[in-house]
């Protein structure tokens, strides 16, 4: 792999990734249309040796693939950003900009996906390329909780930890516990569809980080 951009470790993150063609020839156009965006594969944001991981689906198109960070600049970055502030993660509720001197504090935030797929939907073959790069980083530095957003995140994180996916079913609350003192927990996706159809509240999802703080402090 070529050397990674912001410090990263190669073997967790690969800036000029093209494993999958479809998301490759899909990120081509994309800079085509719209050369102002980030188009390429998305690093982590935050501490590499924080306690909390954050894993969710992929770059979306007017928010990471477009700037360059993940959750910024779209709806599903609203909730998280507010979310992490709010439980003590973050030094602001907002995410604009890589620029905007959002700073995280104990978390990190990654995807089970690093390219934009077309229409938000990666396939099977195309998250399982992408799991090298997932298992690499959470062997490089692990984290004590991982909160995952969705049950693609969910199954993702269980492939590179190499758990059966059975043995883990997904659900909104759920925690499960992994190598050594490393515990899963699972999220439903702070996406437009689950907040405006109601299936995932501000509340709901207040309180997976609120279990996730509490842990942390050794109080739960």
């Amino acid at each position: 792999m070529k050397a990674a951009s912001r410090g990263e470790p190669a073997s967790t993150f690969d800036p000029a990734c093209r494993l999958c063609p479809r998301l490759a020839a899909h990120l081509d156009g994309v800079r085509v249309a719209c050369p102002e965006y980030h188009a390429a594969p998305v690093p982590a944001f935050g501490d590499p040796h924080a306690r909390l991981l954050v894993v969710g689906l992929a770059p979306g198109m007017h928010g990471a693939n477009a700037t360059g960070r993940p959750f910024t600049g779209d709806h599903a970055g609203i909730l998280l950003y507010r979310t992490l502030y709010e439980t003590g993660f973050a030094n602001q509720p907002t995410a604009t900009a890589c620029d905007d001197g959002l700073e995280l504090q104990d978390c990190r935030i990654t995807n089970a996906v690093k390219c934009l797929p077309p229409g938000n939907k990666p396939t099977t073959a195309e998250v399982r390329n992408c799991n090298r790069f997932l298992a690499a980083e959470l062997a490089a530095a692990p984290p004590r909780i991982i909160i995952a957003l969705g049950r693609v995140a969910h199954e993702a994180v269980l492939r590179a930890h190499g758990r059966r996916l059975s043995a883990m079913p997904f659900g909104h609350g759920a925690c499960h516990a992994l190598d050594g003192d490393v515990e899963l927990m699972d999220s439903y996706h702070c996406s437009r569809y689950n907040t405006q159809t109601g299936r995932l509240t501000a509340d709901m999802f207040r309180a997976v980080f609120e279990v996730a703080r509490s842990r942390l402090a050794g109080t739960a």
